[in-house]
């Protein structure tokens, strides 16, 4: 069997004669200085092995914990606003959990619910349909009278479940969603994601609280969908959705119904008609009328079959402020307690709109008086996009329930609206944005 000499240094014929022992030394000095060097090398590659792992293993950790660092909520800090701002004021008050704070109907619930001392604690995605620099400002006033307003999403189970730990909200009131009808056409998806699965994810923390709140929501009058009969009653029927936006508050009414039965959730719904006043949205009529109007551009008035003009039931945020209060205020207890239903709740909904519908051409003629401005009007018919003809509320039950009486008319309410829309966009026509 030839040597290991051998099967490295196989001879060879030529004329240089090898000297063996001599090369039998280098040889093993060779070999030692290869196998050092590979045992180095060795040991070097293991280095750079652990060394990686151990990178990997810290960036793992860096990636993970970030999110923990750099989230808007958790935190010492944090709680301590939140506790802040859900303090009661009031002998008899209730601490509430407003969604969709920075909005237009919650950003005012929030401010008057604070104002004759509940606690208040606000949550808002700040998402991107209209404007968020209105919501930002919107959550910078409520900060001055000491409403703090958590930046997130109702989807968020984990944070809604912290929010719920560290606060025993009495009551929810729940004006988070996606709304417009029309958008409807251009993101079907953020409606669902809004307006169902979000509703879902709150419902969820609230029945499974060991002490469940009274949750009071925001449905819409767009449920009553192709409804002919006037005025709209909360018994009508709601079964045909003129829009997936209708349709998706349609199911929140089912859904909310089904955690109502199942789980002893105390669930209050309304029904707002076409609210409006100072710090509304953007995407509204009578907003983007008074926009176009003031930089001379013409606006679009949609007229119905057969040339009849739209009318909507326009509803001025400070009655429908006063009708959220006082269905909180009289919302009644659920009955569960982490998740296990004790006895029936009270399951409610009601109409909240002014009985007095308005045309679209008035609403124009109202908008130009206040304005000083002639409105340049593009008179088309109204596309199948969602929209109805009109809208009217029978407001009876809320009334009888908990005294809801509007007070305010379109031409008072459009003249307060003027002058908070000039404060805040500033009185250069010509530069106002949206």
């Amino acid at each position: 069997m030839p040597s290991l000499e051998e099967q490295l240094f196989p001879s060879t014929p030529g004329k240089f004669k090898i000297d063996r022992s001599s090369h039998h030394h280098a040889m093993n000095r060779q070999f030692h200085r290869c196998f050092s060097s590979t045992s180095t090398m060795f040991l070097w590659a293991l280095f750079l092995i652990a060394l990686t792992a151990s990178y990997l293993s810290f960036q793992s950790f860096v990636d993970s914990g970030s999110k923990y660092f750099t989230a808007s909520w958790g935190g010492i800090q944090w709680e301590k606003q939140v506790r802040n701002s859900a303090q009661i004021h009031r002998g008899g008050g209730m601490s509430v959990l407003v969604t969709g704070a920075a909005g237009f109907v919650g950003s005012h619930v929030s401010l008057a619910l604070k104002k004759r001392g509940d606690g208040v604690v606000g949550i808002d995605n700040f998402n991107h349909y209209y404007d968020p620099s209105l919501k930002k400002a919107r959550r910078s006033m409520l900060a001055e009278h000491g409403i703090f307003v958590v930046a997130g999403d109702i989807n968020d189970g984990k944070l809604l479940a912290k929010l719920f730990d560290v606060v025993g909200f009495t009551h929810v009131m729940h004006l988070a969603a996606q709304a417009g009808v029309r958008y409807a056409m251009e993101n079907p998806n953020s409606y669902i994601h809004s307006n169902i699965a979000g509703l879902v994810t709150l419902l969820e923390i609230c029945k499974s609280a060991e002490t469940q709140p009274a949750v009071v929501w925001a449905s819409s009058s767009s449920v009553y969908g192709l409804n002919e009969k006037s005025p709209f009653s909360e018994s009508d029927r709601t079964d045909q959705p003129a829009s997936l936006y209708a349709a998706t508050k349609k199911a929140g009414e089912e859904i909310t119904h089904t955690y109502n039965h199942i789980y002893g959730l105390s669930i209050t719904g309304l029904r707002f008609f076409t609210v409006y006043g100072p710090w509304g949205r953007p995407d509204m009529a009578y907003f983007s009328f008074t926009k176009n109007i003031l930089q001379g551009k013409p606006i679009t008035v949609y007229r119905g079959k057969n040339r009849v003009d739209l009318a909507r039931d326009f509803t001025y945020i400070d009655d429908v402020v006063k009708g959220c209060l006082g269905s909180l205020d009289t919302a009644g207890r659920s009955t569960g307690s982490g998740g296990k239903k004790t006895g029936p709740a009270p399951y409610r909904i009601f109409n909240l709109g002014n009985t007095s519908p308005v045309t679209v051409p008035t609403l124009v003629s109202i908008l130009e008086r206040h304005l000083k401005v002639k409105a340049k009007k593009k008179v088309v018919e109204m596309p199948g996009n969602g929209d109805v003809p009109f809208t009217h509320a029978n407001i009876s039950s809320a009334r009888r329930e908990f005294g809801y009486r509007p007070t305010t008319d379109l031409q008072t309410g459009l003249k307060k609206f003027v002058k908070w829309y000039l404060a805040y966009y500033g009185h250069n026509h010509g530069k106002a944005v949206n």
